[in-house]
């Protein structure tokens, strides 16, 4: 056997160049990339291996270690996770940054290789510095914080360990069920640590996408079900756009008359204008799919995973005799709620149903009532987004001048705060990948990093984030990483001082406005903060605009502009959207001596009892 002979960290970046997939005819590396940020626990083991595959896998500097992760995570999902990155960092702080991180890739099942400096395996020099002690177990390190959000975890004490600690990555990171972050945990010493590897180690290999076909006996059931239905009702996840299903969905829609609402991660798997599209489900649904959602008999969920905005708490599908077809690559996904299972790939899953289906159309009047629900829809979200005067606009205004002035190609990137719900609610996604959202973990200050990803993974197409003052503040760093790679984004900034959704939920529970807007906070003097002048010294072109017709202009300059442009506005913190939507669970204290509270929770103990948990 030929070996050749490394340290574990020169192993760790050969055996990533080696590792390949094909998209569209065209060979390409997996790894798209290694995110760095270097300490004394990872900067002579990883560094000097990194440094010399530089040519083969570029490696990319980060100004926050969860900032670089997000990056990482968005290029994967706007990949369809056929591509990732990988990021390495140093023990302590440097790696406990990419734990927040690492919960975004495991809620939304997308692939990221994490690799922390750990503490050295010998035990020299313990504690070293940034080391975490437990008084009773001499194994804990920092990273085990890694251990519950992570799909796989290992540490790598010695340098023959990484051989099937790397093939058993790669396994789950390409596994369309499984798929999630991978933590392998470096200890520093073994970083550096040499060994003689056997060269077929590090052969090219080719990862395919592998499409998992749906049993016999389940599909038989689903299509029995389907076709016993009188108003069947698609939920549109995720997996739709990970599997590469939306033409194969527009066209099973289509031919069978059945009317589609799209979870946040499945937005953009058809057309806004198809005629089966009726636009987002559940709490920051649309009238038009909520009101098909509630009468629905048979529910086919295709790839999502029916997280609770999605359900409206389980309490949207009214329909007593309802059932659900969990159309899913992952069983855990596909039984929830006592749901059917069709264990597949959505595309294969979808094709197999179509074929099957062939000659059965939902009834004409229950695609009749689709078609009027989303008639109705369009000209009440027409009311939110129109243009306005208003010194203050809402949301919505300002989501309906961004989307004015986009081109079907455009995506838009968010993650947290009120306007995931005005972007999903109104938001017109005209082609499959146009809206990227990170609803799942709903992290803030994912929404900058994300878009430099998605750029990254994408660079032919516009990206527009859209960002609360709040999200913004938490993590603005990558703003300067997208200038220094020349990665232009267009940044819309909103500025309600605080945490205006936050703050509405707190009032629609009974509560008093308390330390979510900035004004109802403990405080001596309330900060004045310049977002432009922040966002230009981190390298930024930057402008605030007073009115929508502003934000107009400067969106469409900001489309002529070779660098990433920082627009601000500032916007009213109580307006939201109050059509559409759908109740959602949120405890109200049962004992209180406010009456509002009071009321609230009579209101809540109500919605509760509409609740249909595990039937």
């Amino acid at each position: 056997m030929s070996t050749i002979r490394l340290t574990m960290a020169q192993a760790i970046a050969r055996f990533l160049t080696a590792q390949k997939t094909e998209i569209d005819g065209t060979l390409v590396p997996v790894f798209a990339g290694v995110w760095a940020i270097f300490g004394h626990g990872n900067v002579a083991g990883m560094g000097e291996a990194l440094y010399g595959v530089r040519d083969q896998l570029p490696t990319f500097r980060g100004h926050n270690e969860q900032g670089m992760a997000h990056a990482a995570i968005a290029f994967a999902k706007a990949s369809r996770r056929r591509r990732m990155m990988a990021c390495t960092t140093s023990i302590g702080p440097g790696a406990t940054n990419m734990v927040t991180a690492a919960a975004v890739a495991h809620v939304n099942r997308l692939p990221v290789l994490l690799l922390p400096g750990d503490v050295f395996a010998n035990r020299r020099p313990d504690p070293v510095l940034q080391q975490i002690e437990d008084f009773s177990d001499g194994t804990v390190s920092a990273n085990d914080c890694f251990k519950p959000v992570s799909r796989y975890f290992d540490r790598i004490a010695r340098p023959e360990q990484i051989i099937p600690a790397l093939q058993r990555a790669m396994t789950v990171l390409t596994d369309s069920a499984e798929c999630g972050p991978v933590t392998l945990a470096l200890c520093q010493d073994a970083q550096a640590e040499a060994y003689d590897y056997p060269e077929s180690f590090f052969a090219e290999k080719i990862w395919m996408q592998r499409r998992i076909r749906p049993d016999l006996s389940e599909l038989e059931q689903a299509v029995a079900l389907i076709r016993s239905a009188r108003k069947p009702f698609v939920v549109a996840g995720g997996g739709v756009l990970f599997s590469g299903a939306e033409r194969t969905l527009a066209d099973f829609a289509q031919q069978h008359g059945i009317p589609l609402g799209e979870t946040q991660a499945g937005k953009s798997s058809l057309p806004h204008d198809h005629a089966a599209n009726l636009g987002s489900i559940g709490v920051t649904g649309t009238g038009a799919a909520n009101a098909l959602a509630e009468e629905a008999d048979v529910v086919l969920a295709v790839g999502t995973r029916l997280q609770d905005f999605t359900t409206g708490s389980w309490a949207l599908f009214k329909n007593p005799n309802r059932r659900i077809i969990g159309l899913n690559v992952q069983t855990f996904d596909a039984t929830k709620h006592n749901a059917l299972p069709l264990v597949s790939d959505a595309k294969a899953g979808l094709e197999a149903l179509g074929e099957a289906l062939q000659g059965w159309k939902a009834p004409d009047a229950w695609t009749a009532k689709a078609r009027a629900e989303k008639t109705r829809w369009f000209d009440e979200s027409a009311r939110y987004t129109d243009p306005t005067n208003a010194e203050l606009p809402s949301d919505a205004q300002v989501v309906g001048a961004v989307q004015r002035n986009t081109s079907p190609s455009d995506i838009v990137v968010c993650a947290a705060g009120g306007l995931p719900g005005e972007l999903h609610k109104h938001w017109k996604a005209a082609q499959a990948l146009g809206y990227h959202m990170e609803y799942g973990y709903s992290c803030m200050g994912y929404e900058i990093a994300g878009g430099l990803g998605v750029k990254m993974a994408d660079p032919a197409r516009e990206v527009i984030v859209m960002v609360g003052d709040g999200s913004y503040l938490m993590m603005n760093s990558e703003l300067a990483t997208s200038v220094m790679l020349g990665q232009k984004l267009t940044v819309v900034l909103l500025d309600n001082r605080g945490y205006g959704c936050i703050n509405r939920l707190q009032r629609a529970t009974g509560s008093e406005s308390f330390n979510n807007l900035l004004q109802h906070t403990r405080h001596v003097t309330l900060p004045d903060i310049d977002f432009a002048a922040h966002a230009a010294s981190l390298g930024a072109r930057a402008i605030k605009v007073s009115s929508i017709a502003e934000l107009e202009t400067a969106l469409q300059k900001a489309r002529q502009a070779q660098v990433t442009t920082v627009i601000v506005i500032d916007t009213d913190p109580l307006a939201a959207t109050d059509a559409g939507g759908h109740w959602w669970d949120v405890a109200v204290p049962e004992v209180s001596v406010r009456p509002q509270v009071n009321e609230a929770r009579k209101a809540y103990e109500n919605a509760v009892s509409a609740q249909r948990v595990g039937d």
